[in-house]
């Protein structure tokens, strides 16, 4: 393709076939590559889906500063759609997310601001402090993400009819974690409209409270997780568009097995909320069977994640397990469980 600028290079990114766990369950496992989007993530997505709607409504104008609360990756995005569409943007970030995440933002134009992190009822929680500068400033326009249904619409209008198109039509599961609510939201809306038979999963990490709302109805974490930009605590109008099968809670060492293993075994580096995916088709395919194809995310470039997902030091740190490269044994232990601690929603 020729683009006149980045945005135009967002999304129709690559369905890619993970050869050795498709051979390991007896399915057709997939990752979608958004990793291939210009700022490297699937949340480039959603920055410019929010940008072009404001821009229609009229909601954001030449001039205007850009101003969002993200865990990293969509202040990625959104930094990389300004530039090229011509806004300022000042990016809130809590502390603590990876330093590389950090510096793409810096590196590519936006200003950033970092506050500690603190629970979402706290006024300095990073959510609150960037709705408070767009509410200050007459210039700002606050994207809001969490629920701003253009991010839903993103996947609903291209990445679900980008998937539906390269399986023909041929897809029996799909499995997404949860963040804004935005990606398994317009994924599963569009899919199941296609065909309701699709059974989608959602993958929750330890410390978000997704699993526990949709099994009992209240949010309720145990534990935590080091995986950055997934997993919430309330529920977002984004995330009551998802159409929503199963959900599964994993722990960290679940995703370290997996992604260790793809990166020495497929040559396939994951991020941490990819490898969480993956994890989570490999128990979706324990517990369907063979035969069946399944679609996830590889949400963004594993790289971004070197520091804590593939640095000894911080997994000795945290006390995780150092990374099993029996991937067999993991599945085995899935498929054992079948249905066990699967919430049918």
């Amino acid at each position: 393709m020729r683009a006149n600028n980045l945005s135009e290079m967002v999304g129709n990114t690559d369905l890619l076939k993970i050869e050795s766990l498709s051979a390991l369950t007896g399915c057709n496992i997939y990752v979608k590559c958004e990793y291939q989007n210009p700022g490297g993530s699937i949340k480039d997505r959603a920055a410019l889906q929010m940008v072009l709607d404001a821009q229609e409504k009229g909601d954001l104008k030449p001039g205007m500063t850009i101003v969002e609360g993200t865990a990293g990756n969509t202040g990625i995005g959104l930094a990389i759609v300004a530039k090229a569409l011509g806004y300022n943007l000042q990016v809130v970030m809590p502390k603590g997310q990876t330093i590389e995440k950090e510096r793409l933002i810096s590196l590519h134009g936006a200003q950033l601001l970092l506050v500690d992190p603190c629970p979402f009822k706290n006024p300095a929680h990073f959510y609150h402090t960037a709705k408070r500068i767009g509410e200050e400033n007459a210039d700002y326009w606050w994207a809001n993400q969490f629920e701003n249904l253009s991010n839903y619409r993103a996947h609903y209008m291209h990445t679900g009819p980008e998937i539906w198109q390269q399986t023909e039509g041929e897809i029996d599961v799909f499995v997404s974690v949860c963040g804004t609510g935005g990606t398994i939201a317009g994924n599963s809306d569009y899919l199941k409209q296609q065909n309701e038979n699709i059974k989608v999963w959602l993958v929750d990490p330890d410390g978000s409270g997704i699993y526990n709302f949709l099994k009992n109805n209240e949010y309720k974490s145990q534990g935590g997780s080091f995986t950055e930009g997934i997993g919430i605590m309330r529920t977002v109008d984004n995330f009551r568009q998802a159409k929503i099968d199963y959900a599964v809670n994993l722990p960290d060492p679940d995703l370290i097995t997996v992604a260790h293993y793809l990166a020495a075994n497929d040559g396939i580096v994951l991020g941490s909320s990819s490898a969480l995916n993956v994890a989570g088709a490999l128990r979706a395919a324990a517990a369907s069977g063979p035969g069946k194809t399944i679609v996830t995310f590889a949400c963004d470039l594993g790289e971004r994640s070197y520091s804590k997902l593939y640095n000894p030091d911080f997994l000795n740190e945290k006390k995780l397990a150092q990374p099993n490269p029996d991937i067999s044994a993991l599945f085995e232990r899935y498929r054992a469980q079948a249905m066990d601690n699967v919430v049918v929603v």
